[in-house]
Formats: C-alpha cells, structure tokens, sequence
C-alpha cells in the first residue's frame, strides 16, 4: 500500500474516544505514509510513537512559518509562508523561539503553578456551587470546566474574566471547523484590540500577572500583545477539553472510575493516563523540512510538510499495551499529549494544576456523579484542532 491517502482521513474520528481506523492499518505497513493535503500537494503523515518523537525533536525539521507549507486550516486554505509574527513564538525556529520562550518559562515551572493550587481550588468550589445552583442536569463544559480553566488563565496572564465577552469569541470561532472566517477575524481583531487596552493598563497599574511583569521587558507593544494571543488560545480550549472528555472518559469506564474513587491517591497518575488515552491536540501539528533527509528508509525532500498525530503516537502498542484501553494503573511515561521537543507544551504544569483540582473538586462533590443522556447522545468537536464535547450533560 503506497498510494497516498487524503488529509482528510487520518481526522475522519467516529468514536467516543479512539482516533481514526487509519492509524492502525498506517503504524503496522507505513507508519511514515504519503498524503495529499487540500491544495493537492503531496507531503507525509507519521504515526507512530517512535517516528513522531524522532520528528518532533529534530532540528532539521521547522516549524517556521517562514518556510513551511500548511494547507491545514479547518477550511483547508493554503497558509502562504510569510514574515516571522513578532511575539507569536509557536511558529519560530531557534533563536527566535529560544529568547521569547525564555522570558515566559519561570511562570510555568512546578513551582510557579504549584503556588496556583489554593487558587484553583477555590475556583473549583465556586463552579461546583454553579452546578449545584443549577440543579441536575448540569452541563460540564458551560458550568464548570470553561469557566474554571478561563478564570484561572486569565487570572495568570492578567485578562479580566469580567471582560471575557470582548476575547473569547475570538477563541471559540478560531477553534471552530465550521465558524465563518469572516466572523472569526472580525472578533480576532476586537481580542487583539481589548489585549492592548490591558496592556496600557498594566503599565500604570500592575498586577500580580505576566502581562504586568512582561510590560517590563524589552518587547514592541505587537510582540506582548501576539504573546498574550498565544497563551490564551494555546490554553484555554485544550485544558477545558481535557476535562471535559476526560470527564466524559471516566463515566463511561465505571471500573477506572472505581478505582480511582477508591484510591484517590492515584489522580495523578489517572489524569496522565486520560491525557493519553483521550490526545485532545489531534491536528495542526505538522513540520517542513529544512533539508533533503532521510526518516524510516523513505526520503524526505526538503520543503516536504509532515504531519505527526499526536493522538496515534499515544495509541501506538509498541509504546504502550493494549493502548485501546483505559487504564490508570498504566505506566504513561513519555506520553505525547502536550508534544514533543522545544515546542512541546509551555503550559502543561498549568494545565496539571487545573485537571487535578477539577476531577477532585467534582468527584468529592458527587459521589454519584453520572452522565444524564446515552453516551452515544453526548455531542463531540471532532472537527477542529481540539477533540472534547460540545456539552457533558451531568447527574448526581
């Protein structure tokens, strides 16, 4: 089987929780596999566990928007190579990337998020009062997980919750596969405008928050503004789709919920596994090479695209056994849910943070906490670059 498949298949996810078919049939006979992206030219798609570190980690693969060919938008419009965005780093190869991810890395250690914890599960508390307030059925995703993971990233990087109706449109239209590109740019540029007003204002009068303490490095008000963008929309809909679907994991596998209701001591561990067994970052990370080079036997030419799947990678069975399963006992080491390499997640002890405080917040609340439709009637994003439900509807 050497043909090239279509873009289209390797997202064609059906189930609840697994990724597509495809990746099975591609990580036994070409784990490395040619695809035809939109626009019809022909680039690579990689799927296992070996082969998407390998790629993920080597220089001579870019993610610069300088030289890279990505016909990956939800509408699969070519992205032309284009000057590099001050401050927008996710896009920059080093030193760019190195110097701009320096100035953020001492707000996102273990350290800095662990001083988060008393925060975050205040929060958790008041959203499970929301909950409460609001009677079953509750939706987890409206009630709980949006705004707890909202208030906490806003909180971190200095964007008023208060104000959320003038950024986060911008969010959920960019995140949208169906969303009009014209609304969407419409309230990109109305985020855009709001995240200088909050930058204007730190400078006069700072907070506890990166903005107020990037106001004093030496950035253009563009390259602090495209840096909050970054955060906000790397963050937001990938933690609160984390929760929610791994949430939505957990009752729909009674014995893992069991388990880890008997030994809470294992949430670490079981949100480890949940991050791999559910993979929410399922699209958009992709690579152009900067050099003929060869990977598994086949030759790769330079300027060729190549797509990684991050959800294959963590089902593949040579890293980890009977990978269809959940399991919190598992040993989730080396997962790649938040990536791989220099670009691997800035946020993922954030992230941590939130995901622990949530489960605990709601299993502690509702011992008979239990999803109030079928599960095959609870809708799921399968579209666009973050997997989740579009709502959890909640009992107890």
């Amino acid at each position: 089987m050497t043909e090239a498949i279509s873009f289209e298949e390797p997202w064609a996810r059906i189930d609840k929780f697994d990724p597509p078919a495809i990746f099975g049939t591609l990580r036994e006979e070409r784990p490395l596999a040619k695809m035809v992206y939109p626009d019809g030219h022909v680039g690579w798609i990689v799927s296992s566990y070996e082969l998407v570190r390998e790629v993920l980690s080597d220089p001579r693969f870019s993610h610069s928007c300088e030289v890279g060919h990505f016909p990956v938008t939800h509408q699969g419009q070519v992205i032309p190579t284009h000057p590099l965005i001050p401050g927008m780093f996710i896009h920059m190869d080093p030193p760019e990337h190195t110097r701009y991810r320096k100035l953020l890395t001492g707000e996102f250690t273990v350290r800095r998020t662990s001083r988060l914890v008393p925060r975050v599960e205040a929060v958790a508390a008041e959203q499970i009062e929301v909950m409460r307030a609001h009677g079953a059925p509750a939706d987890l995703v409206t009630d709980f997980a949006k705004p707890l993971v909202l208030r906490m990233l806003g909180e971190l990087i200095g964007l008023p919750y208060a104000e959320r109706d003038r950024y986060v449109p911008a969010v959920t239209l960019l995140h949208d596969a169906e969303a009009d590109p014209v609304e969407a740019a419409e309230a990109y540029a109305q985020a855009q405008t709001f995240f200088d007003e909050v930058i204007e204002r730190r400078r006069t009068e700072p907070g506890d928050d990166l903005i107020s303490s990037l106001v004093n490095e030496d950035l253009t008000p563009e390259e602090l503004r495209n840096i909050v963008t970054l955060l906000l929309f790397a963050g937001y809909e990938t933690t609160e789709g984390a929760l929610c679907v791994g949430t939505f994991a957990l009752l729909h596998h009674p014995d893992q919920l069991a388990k880890l209701r008997a030994e809470p001591a294992r949430l670490d561990a079981a949100i480890e596994e949940l991050l791999r067994y559910t993979t929410v970052n399922q699209y958009h990370t992709y690579r152009t090479a900067l050099e003929d080079l060869k990977l598994d036997g086949e030759l790769i030419k330079k300027g060729d695209t190549v797509t990684v799947s991050l959800p294959a990678a963590n089902r593949d069975p040579a890293k980890f056994g009977c990978p269809a399963e959940l399991d919190i006992e598992r040993d989730t080491s080396g997962h790649v849910a938040f990536g791989f390499g220099i670009h691997q997640c800035l946020g993922q002890n954030l992230a941590r943070v939130e995901l622990r405080a949530g489960f605990t917040a709601l299993l502690r609340a509702f011992p008979g906490l239990r999803l109030a439709v079928p599960a095959d009637e609870v809708p799921l994003r399968l579209k666009g670059s973050v997997f989740s439900v579009e709502k959890l509807p909640l009992a107890w």
